[in-house]
């Protein structure tokens, strides 16, 4: 496969990568926690040094067991996480995470290039994926976009409140309930909804709610935005063949409805 010049697939670009004046912020930065979870040290090392000149402070482990207990032992922004990992992969990890109500970010990394790999990783609870060999200004698009929404949530509260019938979703708590029930959704599962419910019956394509919800626009991933609006489904509907808030606009994307 063909990759970029500065992908991190071959030792030789990575003196260029850390030393490119490119790479570095703009301006006073607040420094959140980052927790890198990459058994393959060279990898390791590139996205922690490259994260730490974001001015981020970044704990990296290499073993899938460690990271699942450094990730329930201390609160973190941002986990970046394998998924090929020794005594645990990523997706257990991030089943785990996710079975514990930890809602930490998380964008994933992988070697396997299909489809249904991704998948599984978004619907174990991942926010967000990265395919082998990348480069780290997209490395660091991510994690800042990811960021961006994690410092969005330490805000001051909105007393913005979506009701529609029997669906409520409390902006500033961040709490959605069906029918008096509490429905536990994922940070990125929450911002979807909510950027939908927005503006209900607007068909929004699959790019603008990457640019809009996960913050940039990628060709190729419009797979995250299809995963995730099957787990949103699957915790909102009552008939998954025939969807009564979130419905698919052939030749667009989706939109939500009030039922």
């Amino acid at each position: 496969m063909k990759t970029c010049p500065d992908a991190l697939g071959g030792l030789s670009s990575f003196p260029r990568l850390l030393n490119d004046n490119n790479y570095r912020p703009q301006g006073n930065i607040m420094t959140t926690k980052i927790l890198v979870i990459e058994d393959d040290q060279d990898i390791n090392n590139l996205v922690t040094m490259n994260l730490n000149a974001m001015h981020q402070s970044v704990t990296s482990c290499h073993d899938g067991l460690e990271g699942l207990e450094k990730a329930l032992s201390a609160s973190h922004d941002l986990i970046v996480l394998d998924l090929m990992l020794p005594n645990m992969d990523g997706l257990e990890i991030c089943r785990r995470l996710r079975a514990s109500d930890v809602y930490t970010p998380i964008l994933m990394l992988t070697a396997r290039d299909s489809e249904a790999d991704r998948v599984i990783g978004l619907e174990m609870g991942a926010d967000d994926y990265l395919t082998k060999p990348f480069s780290i200004r997209e490395l660091q698009a991510r994690v800042k976009a990811m960021l961006r929404r994690v410092a969005l949530l330490k805000e001051s509260p909105s007393e913005e409140t979506l009701s529609f019938h029997d669906l409520e979703i409390n902006v500033g708590q961040r709490i959605v309930t069906l029918a008096n029930n509490a429905i536990e959704l994922t940070t990125t599962e929450f911002d979807l909804l909510t950027y939908m419910a927005r503006r209900p019956g607007h068909a929004f394509s699959r790019a603008q709610l990457l640019d809009g919800v996960w913050g940039y626009q990628h060709s190729g991933y419009e797979h995250t935005v299809n995963s995730h609006i099957n787990r949103l489904r699957n915790k909102l509907e009552t008939d998954l063949d025939q969807p009564q808030r979130i419905k698919t606009v052939w030749g667009v994307g989706y939109k939500f409805v009030e039922a």
